[in-house]
């Protein structure tokens, strides 16, 4: 052996024997601390990745064990454990259940108190607090970043990381933030986890937190103890709603669309007999918290919320998830019906379907900011040169918080404006203020286009009449030949065939490139359909024979790695 090829070979050993001792101490860790006498698929992978020094990014269906990924290795390497997650409830019970294992962690949000944020960040510094727990809205505070920093964080968590896509089905403008922030606090590893994220959502939180050679973890989507069922209604479904829920057992969640809704399918369930609540972003954070609690007490049977119900839900025991109308997304839907059979008992996922319903997404997916606004703060940060930050922007154009990070986000992916933690300056090169709107506008009005094709493939599983669980797992990249037996498609017999294997061309996971939309990859080859995602168009369908006779795609080589 060559003394390169041998010096290679040692290194590479070296290497492995690394991996396999940060591995032991990951299960060793595991056992000890939390008490987890076996760990999941990908769970050990992605503990080692972060003690390592690694960034990782973790698509694991929900109940797999997401806490623990960067649990252990916080517990290996020196310095506290940032964790931002979006909801004050959630942010409580990961406290609480730290504390039941003598595990210091605090949270920190609005209602803090000055002196109790003193104490906090000197027990971080002291070592005497591994984790502290925090909303993204926290973060773009510069008194709690330079603590922050000062603490010398070793691992920040980016909990529910789907937030910060705009491909996602829930975008959170703040999420944005956390991108520079992470350089403010030193750049720890990073531990991106997610439940739900297709191809593009994925893509687009390793390029937002500047994710450098990520550990990706995406384990199978699949829920096979819930079974899927579309019932297709030409009028109003709150009755059979209604019939439907007073003939189940145990809790469950009705969704619905708009906010008065769950107030009046509320009230028709407790006039039934059952015990119902509503809960929106609407009511006062008490009146959340007070049904929060009644429903994880087992004081109430059903919830009927909008989607802002559902992040801190971890209710092992729920037996059913009710959409009342059509979701945004399947992403927003797999989330939601992720809320069911937590125990790995049975439970139902029932979507009542309108065709007239999608009028009413369609038009949550209207907004593009309109052109005076853009070319406003455009002005304003070229005016400024280097010396903006967010609240004198805030005080010069108006904009609220919300508002004003959604359309610096614009420009700076418009190559105009440079978004860092402290500082909002001009990109290098930036075009004239009235360019970059008009160049933030068409990034907008694509972003609407992309939306819009995600909610024709929430049509498509509504009136599919193949397997609905096989359909939907396609959606997320994930192949299945055979259809699942439990979903009704399956029990109506019209799932009965088999998807042509996949011998042909354009399998899934291809890569393709049309003459119109440009590349992408093809997410799912039915027996005489193609599903692609487009890199820019979104998702699309086309027919196979379409595709081969007219030569509307050719097959690419895949990116390198």
């Amino acid at each position: 052996m060559e003394d390169a090829d041998r010096e290679r070979a040692e290194s590479t050993g070296a290497e492995c024997e690394q991996v396999e001792d940060t591995g032991a101490a990951c299960e060793r860790v595991a056992r000890r601390s939390l008490g987890l006498t076996s760990l999941r698929p990908g769970q050990l992978a992605a503990m080692t990745a972060l003690a390592q020094g690694r960034d990782v990014l973790a698509v694991m269906p929900t109940g797999s064990g997401k806490s623990a990924i960067y649990q252990v290795p916080a517990l290996l390497l020196p310095g506290p454990t940032v964790v931002v997650s979006p909801l004050i409830a959630l942010q409580r019970d990961q406290v609480e259940a730290l504390r039941e294992r003598d595990e210091e962690a605090v949270s920190l949000d609005a209602r803090t108190s000055a002196g109790e944020r003193r104490t906090t960040f000197e027990s971080l510094r002291a070592g005497e607090t591994e984790f502290l727990f925090c909303a993204p809205e926290q973060l773009a505070r510069p008194d709690v970043v330079r603590d922050l920093a000062a603490a010398a964080p070793s691992l920040l968590v980016v909990d529910e990381a789907h937030l910060i896509s705009s491909w996602g089905h829930d975008f959170r403008p703040d999420y944005l933030r956390l991108g520079p922030m992470a350089d403010a606090l030193g750049r720890p590893p990073i531990a991106a986890l997610t439940a739900t994220a297709a191809p593009p959502v994925r893509a687009e939180i390793v390029e937002r937190l500047g994710l450098r050679d990520p550990v990706e973890i995406v384990q199978g989507f699949d829920r096979p103890n819930i079974s899927l069922t579309v019932r297709r209604t030409l009028d109003d479904p709150a009755q059979e709603i209604v019939a439907m829920v007073t003939a189940e057992s145990g809790p469950g969640i009705v969704y619905t669309a708009v906010r008065r809704q769950t107030g009046r399918l509320s009230g028709l369930l407790r006039d039934a007999g059952v015990r119902a609540a509503a809960y929106h972003a609407g009511l006062r954070r008490s009146e959340r918290d007070d049904v929060h609690g009644a429903f994880m007490a087992g004081e109430l049977d059903v919830v009927v919320a909008t989607s802002a119900f559902g992040m801190g839900i971890d209710k092992p025991d729920v037996r059913f998830v009710v959409h009342a109308e059509v979701p945004g997304s399947l992403d927003a839907y797999y989330q939601e019906i992720g809320r069911a059979g937590r125990d790995g008992e049975p439970a139902r996922a029932v979507l009542f379907y309108r065709p007239e319903d999608l009028g009413l997404q369609r038009y949550f997916t209207g907004a593009v900011p309109d052109l005076e606004t853009v070319t406003e703060l455009a002005r304003a940060i070229a005016e400024a040169g280097s010396g903006s930050d967010r609240r004198s922007l805030r005080e010069r154009t108006g904009l609220s918080p919300r508002r004003l990070t959604t359309l610096l986000d614009l420009l700076e992916r418009s190559g105009a404006a440079r978004v860092g933690a402290r500082r909002i300056g001009p990109a290098p090169g930036a075009p004239a203020p009235e360019t970059a709107a008009e160049l933030a506008r068409e990034l907008a009005e694509r972003r609407r286009s992309v939306e819009r094709t995600r909610l024709e493939m929430m049509r498509r599983y509504a009136e599919t009449d193949d397997c609905r669980r096989r359909f939907l797992l396609g959606y997320f990249g994930e192949h299945v030949a055979d259809p699942c037996g439990d979903c009704d498609t399956c029990h109506a017999g019209t799932a009965d065939r088999r998807q042509e294997e996949e011998s042909g061309p354009f399998a899934a996971h291809a890569r393709v490139e049309h003459r119109t939309w440009g590349p992408g990859e093809v997410i799912q080859r039915g027996d005489d359909r193609l599903t692609v995602l487009f890199d820019e168009a979104g998702y699309r369908e086309l027919h196979l024979d379409a595709v081969i006779d007219q030569r509307l795609l050719t097959e690419t080589p895949a990116p390198p790695v």
